[in-house]
């Protein structure tokens, strides 16, 4: 039988690679693999470098199954770094994100990331980062809105205009 190729082969090995790592359950799969081929006489250096990990993760994978099973190679908890957030200050977080932030003193009508950070850091003497922040907003329900441009506001002779300007800039 003559030998299969797959085009691009190293970009492919990136995608399958990613593709593995985008659920629990393939992950799961790919320590089974490496498991499987320990178990029929390859060193973990063999299939680390078979399964692109590095021996040391794949020495972690034979440890959990001896000591546990099939249960051992099942995802653990990944907690992350604590919230600095306790559970009343996400509630009042809540409530006052619900707010306008013109109620609360500051210029803008709409809250974004940098808006919130400077909140938490003025009111509740906590440093988040912008980009913290923004995952706040998502893991609150609230989505990403921005403020109509100002010629939605105009009155309709402004606007002709102004379509009339951007159309002559275009074309012309």
């Amino acid at each position: 039988m003559r030998k299969l190729q797959i085009e691009d082969a190293q970009v492919m090995q990136i995608a399958v690679q990613q593709e593995i790592l985008r659920s629990e359950e393939s992950r799961y799969d790919h320590r089974l693999h490496g498991v499987l081929l320990v178990s029929r006489g390859m060193t973990c250096y063999e299939v680390a470098d078979h399964l692109g990990q590095d021996p040391v993760t794949v020495q972690r994978w034979v440890h959990a199954f001896n000591q546990d099973g099939f249960a051992g190679l099942h995802e653990g908890q990944r907690p992350g770094r604590p919230t600095r957030l306790g559970p009343a200050q996400w509630t009042q977080l809540e409530r006052v994100l619900r707010q306008s932030p013109r109620t609360l003193g500051y210029g803008q009508n709409l809250w974004d990331g940098k808006l919130l950070a400077h909140h938490l850091r003025v009111k509740c003497d906590l440093e988040l980062g912008v980009r913290q922040c923004q995952r706040i907003f998502r893991q609150l329900g609230f989505r990403r809105r921005k403020p109509r441009p100002v010629i939605a506001q105009a009155d309709p002779d402004a606007q002709a205009r102004y379509k009339k300007s951007l159309v002559s800039r275009i074309c012309g």
